[in-house]
Order: C-alpha cells, then structure tokens, then sequence
C-alpha cells in the first residue's frame, strides 16, 4: 500500500459520523497526544485499519497436485524431537 500522500491537488470528500460522547473524546485526547486534529487521526487510524484488513486477505493459488500434497501435509501432524520438546516446554503463562 502506498503511504498516505496530504497532496492539496487530490480532490477530497466529506464523510459524517456519528459517535458516542465518550468516543469522541477518547480519540480527540489521542490526537492531541500525537499533535493531529481530529479529522486527520481518525483518516489516519481508518486508513491504517482498512490496510492491515486488505493484507490479511491472502489468496493463493496453486495446481491439484500441490494442493492435494498441502493437504496431506496438514493431516499429518508433525511428530519428531523437536515437536514433542516444544509441546511438553513449560508454558509461560502456566504457574
């Protein structure tokens, strides 16, 4: 994605919301922590939230053969040294 560009000669247009008191000044004390009007943290924050929603739609596509063998693969489950050290590693958020 491209970074987003303030350029004066890309026409603009307005879009209305209708949010919460308690929203609203929520955003508007974190855009005075990052020195931003209002407008220009909630594009930013929008913008940023439809990027990383575009990004983690991945699509792949590949042939029958390599499909077939990805899904063998996945009903397999992995069964080694490695494997079984990490599955009995005391979990860190275990007391």
């Amino acid at each position: 994605m491209q970074p987003h560009s303030s350029r004066s000669d890309i026409p603009t247009r307005a879009v209305n919301l209708r949010i919460r008191e308690d929203v609203r000044t929520l955003i508007d004390r974190a855009a005075k922590a990052q020195s931003k009007s209002r407008s220009d943290f909630m594009i930013d924050a929008a913008r940023r939230a439809a990027e990383d929603t575009l990004l983690d739609q991945t699509f792949l596509r590949v042939d029958e053969e390599t499909y077939q063998h990805f899904l063998n693969v996945l009903d397999v489950p992995p069964y080694n040294e490695g494997f079984e050290r990490l599955m009995n590693a005391k979990r860190p958020w275990a007391k």
